[in-house]
């Protein structure tokens, strides 16, 4: 009795579940959902050809897993290339440029850098700075920029 239910209704299943898988990948966007809702929608086709429910189901996770398996990660490899090359957040800092606005004082002095920011900043050696002298940023130390003379970097 049930058996003929899902053979029958088997095809009202299989729209939901596609219809969720879909839902659920348009709030991840990690082409997981996108995968089981393609396999689902094998297994709607699959049914509409007369077959069985628990061959429905079979046709759904083979199509699913070789997805998920063989598609998946070359797709999400090919859409990586295109990112931006662009270094962001403390990445950008490393490197920049700066000039001391007040004198190292055995604590901090404070920094402006080349793109506009001002940051405390802490001299990786024991030696005075000296307001107006150069430097560069070579780590972040929370909210401190560790910092080089300028005339150490160059080559």
């Amino acid at each position: 009795m049930i058996l003929d239910f899902l053979g029958s209704f088997a095809w009202i299943g299989w729209l939901a579940l596609i219809l969720v898988f879909g839902i659920v990948e348009m709030a991840t966007l990690q082409f997981f959902f996108i995968m089981l809702a393609v396999g689902s929608l094998g297994g709607l086709v699959t049914g509409l050809f007369g077959l069985p429910w628990w061959a429905q189901v079979i046709v759904a996770a083979v199509l699913s897993m070789l997805l998920l398996f063989a598609v998946r990660p070359p797709l999400l490899r090919r859409l990586g290339r295109g990112g931006d090359p662009a270094r962001s957040n403390v990445d950008a800092l490393l490197g920049l440029t700066g000039v001391v606005t007040n004198d190292y004082s055995g604590n901090a002095s404070h920094v402006k850098l080349a793109n506009g920011e001002t940051w405390t900043a802490k001299l990786t050696e024991d030696r005075p700075l000296v307001e107006g002298e150069r430097v560069v940023v070579t780590a972040i130390d929370g909210a401190t920029a560790v910092v080089v003379p300028a005339e150490r970097t160059a080559p």
